[in-house]
């Protein structure tokens, strides 16, 4: 037992152990949502992809010349910068005391190295984004889902049944 919590609260690199959801299922492309009403949403950039390509063009011999190749080398886009939405906890969600939960959560996954605060700073983001950078979704801005993962806000258990 004491292996385990001696594990858990080691403060180093990323853990190497299995990443949670794929972030980007929750991502929705384009206009801001509408849907829930009651939700509130975060929007990033994804940023563009872009590759460079070497094409080899056969060129045919002239009377100055032998036929040979010349290189072209040109950028293509692979995936254009978009608007992303993902749902996220609503400000009033996001008081002291869960942000310093947030904190906690994300030192014993080895993101946040600082003490708890309780404030939402630039170390609490930048643990928020290696967080979640593994997982498709890098941004700083927390997302519901890895909330949820990090045990930060409920888990919507029994949604949508009656009972």
């Amino acid at each position: 037992a004491q292996v385990f919590g001696v594990a858990a609260c080691t403060m180093g690199a990323s853990p190497d152990a299995p990443y949670g959801a794929d972030l980007r299922a929750e991502t929705i492309r384009g206009d801001k949502p509408t849907e829930p009403a009651d939700a509130c949403w975060a929007s990033d950039e994804t940023p563009a992809i872009i590759e460079t390509v070497t094409d080899q063009i056969a060129e045919d011999a002239s009377p100055e010349r032998d036929a040979g190749y010349r290189t072209e080398i040109r950028q293509q886009i692979v995936r254009p910068r978009e608007q992303i939405w993902f749902r996220t906890p609503c400000d009033a969600e996001l008081t002291p005391d869960v942000v310093a939960t947030l904190q906690r959560a994300l030192a014993a996954r080895g993101f946040y190295q600082a003490e708890p605060s309780g404030e939402l700073d630039a170390a609490t983001r930048a643990a928020i984004r290696a967080f979640q950078m593994p997982r498709g979704l890098n941004s700083d801005r927390l997302s519901l889902a890895a909330a949820r993962e990090l045990g930060v806000v409920a888990a919507d258990f029994g949604q949508g049944t009656t009972g």
